[in-house]
């Protein structure tokens, strides 16, 4: 069984977030394989089902982004899924808006949610699809990289261009996810990267 997780802050006030993309790109791959995420278990929202004839969890994550590792941790436990199982979907700053990427291993890259996972599970082996949400600027065009700036950033809104805009990186996480599954990482990351 794979294990997909997608990164976030449970709750309406966070549901647009930029740091959301991680649920909104579950949700568009729960949509499409008909996947119910009616389920709570081990400080989660989930639902089972198949892609392609694979069995895959769906996960949502409800312990806010900097615990994540908590829900994950359990659900690898409880499931005994293998490291090379567990895929993670979550926002990148250093991509550009919807550009997404797909890699295996490495270290978190700042982002607390996947420093969670990787804390709380003792290892870094695991697939990754980064969704690309952009730096925060000034208006006159200048990156910020004061921490309030960059919180303030994930935690707002996309825009309504951004929101039309990504749209179409949405649909290619799920189908990104879909040729994975098939294919395997290696081809994914050669026709997606």
């Amino acid at each position: 069984m794979k294990l997909i997780v997608g990164l976030g802050n449970p709750g309406r006030r966070y549901a647009g977030n930029r740091h959301n993309i991680g649920f909104i790109c579950l949700n568009h791959l729960a949509r499409r394989y008909a996947i119910h995420l009616n389920r709570k278990q081990a400080l989660a929202k989930t639902g089972s089902g198949e892609i392609r004839g694979i069995n895959v969890l769906l996960v949502k994550p409800q312990t806010y982004m900097n615990n994540s590792g908590q829900s994950v941790s359990r659900l690898i436990n409880k499931f005994k899924i293998e490291m090379g199982d567990l895929i993670v979907i979550h926002d990148d700053l250093d991509l550009p808006l919807g550009r997404i990427r797909i890699r295996c291993s490495g270290r978190s890259g700042g982002h607390k949610g996947v420093n969670s996972i990787i804390g709380e599970l003792h290892d870094h082996d695991f697939i990754r699809i980064r969704f690309g949400i952009g730096r925060p600027l000034s208006e006159d065009g200048t990156v910020l990289t004061n921490e309030g700036d960059v919180i303030d950033f994930v935690i707002s809104d996309f825009s309504p261009v951004e929101k039309h805009s990504i749209k179409p990186s949405i649909i290619r996480v799920s189908e990104a996810i879909t040729y994975l599954l098939e294919k395997g990482l290696d081809a994914a990351m050669n026709t997606y990267n």
